[in-house]
């Protein structure tokens, strides 16, 4: 049989995070779109010569990885730098998802979660998966978490919040919930495993 392939998205603050890993307990192969990216603009990353052709040596730190934040500023002020980007960085983490497949379905994987923050605005994702696991919660919820861990201030949360997905839009596009608001860490691990069994784990 094969394996089923989940989609896994949620707002930033809500807890997607520690769902993918009580999924990777229960049993799932993940493959993290967003760690993949990360790695391929990291020192030495894949992306790194691409980067340094298509917009110049100074985009490089010391360290050898992309100066986030000067690219940020500069992807901001023009919105076809971000499209070039994307077209250096998207083919590598596609070629590198399709390997880690390759590897969990060679392991005997059942279910394949795939972490995607941007499934909902990507549109290509949904034709790509079986299923879609959305974590949800409130705004509220989000801008509390998020202003706890990272130092943030709110109106900054409220505005990562406001670029992504409309949460009814997520909504919209989850074949299962899982409600993570006000649950401590045993009650969402309960609501995981119940939909890790969904899944066939």
């Amino acid at each position: 049989m094969a394996a089923l392939r989940v989609g896994l998205t949620g707002g930033i603050g809500s807890g997607k995070s520690t769902v993918l890993a009580m999924l990777a307990q229960a049993g799932a192969a993940v493959v993290d779109a967003d760690a993949i990216s990360r790695a391929t603009t990291a020192p030495q990353g894949a992306a790194i010569a691409a980067i340094a052709q298509r917009f110049g040596a100074h985009f490089i730190d010391a360290q050898g990885a992309l100066d986030r934040a000067l690219m940020r500023e500069h992807a901001y002020r023009d919105p076809l730098a971000r499209k070039q980007l994307e077209d250096i960085i998207h083919p590598l983490v596609g070629a590198e998802s399709a390997r880690q497949v390759e590897a969990a379905l060679a392991s005997g994987a059942k279910c394949i979660v795939f972490d995607i923050p941007l499934l909902v605005e990507s549109g290509r994702w949904r034709s790509q998966v079986d299923r879609v696991l959305v974590v949800d919660c409130s705004p509220e919820t989000q801008v509390a978490r998020v202003v706890a861990r990272s130092g943030l201030k709110p109106a900054e949360v409220e505005a990562i919040i406001a670029a992504q997905a409309p949460r009814a839009l997520r909504l919209a596009a989850a074949d299962i919930v899982i409600c993570n608001e006000g649950l401590a860490l045993d009650e969402l691990r309960h609501e995981v495993v119940q939909a890790a069994r969904r899944f066939g784990l």
